[in-house]
């Protein structure tokens, strides 16, 4: 009997902690009934292609909500940052030319874009849904006001980043493992990722234990800044252009992906790892509408909905967590 009891706890541990894979493995396999196109190489490519930028974001929104924090404004930094390392890499001046200084020009304005968000919410003490909802205003103004409304074309040698490949692997994707894997280490492997779970769990209890909560969200917004100048970087080399109205809505592709994901809005859970599967999911999602030529006005119903089943499951499951810890406190007691 207590064999079976103990086989039971370790199945249903494995399916609560690698459910997310599980989901993904099933619709992975529905989507290949449904279109017979769904497992063509090309088609394959092209999902990892296009879930390449939003991922990479969704990789910071979760770092940021793990800790307590959000992002509304990485779609729009993306957009200015991506804009001016088009605009440096096509002018005149001795910087001309070079996709290291793009990226670094990108990753500086979407860093900078980051630490006025963490200002705003560690000394300015503003919630991080109203700070960052100002940052997209301002980014995405900021990046109207240079351009006044145009598109850069002509951008040269900077699509070679977003459309290329190496050795038949496409750069973005090369990207978004590398930004995968610094996720994951951070997050599983170093001290700062231990606060950030810690933060995001209890905060006062994280501030008794010496834990310095300003600095860890600094550190936090800084990386997501990174992360979004990078995918500023490949957006426009993909696209072909230097677009200021780029990137609309990028910001809540990224929420759902990590939310979906298995990180929890109220802090404290999320992986690297369930983040992607979450945009994998995402990814599969649309283009299996696509492939069966869903009307683009229920697809975003649909989306809306898969937001909604999402926060709603993570609401109820960390009601559910509560009831248990304090259900096995009075156990204990009695």
């Amino acid at each position: 009997m207590s064999h079976s009891g103990g086989g039971y706890s370790i199945w249903h541990s494995m399916t609560k902690k690698y459910s997310i894979y599980f989901v993904l493995l099933i619709l992975f396999i529905v989507c290949s009934i449904i279109n017979r196109n769904f497992l063509s190489p090309m088609n394959l490519a092209n999902v990892s292609r296009q879930i390449a930028v939003t991922t990479i974001l969704a990789f910071g929104e979760t770092t940021l909500i793990i800790c307590g924090l959000l992002d509304l404004s990485c779609g729009s930094v993306l957009a200015l940052s991506g804009l001016l390392s088009v605009a440096v890499f096509k002018s005149s001046s001795f910087l001309a030319g070079s996709m290291l200084v793009a990226f670094g020009v990108a990753i500086v304005v979407a860093v900078f874009c980051n630490i006025i968000n963490g200002i705003m919410v560690t000394r300015l003490k503003a919630p991080p849904f109203i700070a960052t909802l100002a940052m997209l205003t301002m980014a995405r103004g900021a990046a109207l006001f240079y351009t006044n409304g145009q598109n850069i074309y002509q951008i040269g040698d900077y699509t070679k980043i977003g459309q290329n490949s190496f050795m038949f692997i496409p750069i973005p994707i090369i990207f978004l493992v590398l930004t995968l894997i610094v996720t994951w280490y951070i997050l599983k492997h170093t001290p700062f990722g231990r606060s950030l779970y810690a933060i995001g769990g209890n905060e006062e209890a994280a501030v008794a234990s010496g834990i310095s909560v300003t600095r860890n969200k600094m550190i936090a917004f800084i990386i997501n800044g990174v992360f979004v100048g990078i995918a500023g970087v490949l957006f426009m080399s993909r696209v072909n252009a230097g677009l200021p109205n780029g990137a609309v809505g990028f910001e809540f592709e990224a929420l759902t992906s990590s939310i979906i994901g298995g990180t929890s809005f109220s802090g404290g859970i999320g992986t690297a790892g369930g983040t992607l599967a979450g945009a994998f999911i995402v990814g599969f999602l649309n283009n299996i509408m696509n492939l069966a030529n869903v009307n683009s006005y229920l697809q975003q119903i649909i989306r809306g909905a898969i937001i909604a089943l999402a926060v709603t499951y993570d609401i109820w499951s960390k009601t559910r967590r509560s009831k248990n810890i304090m259900g096995n406190i009075q156990d204990r007691e009695a």
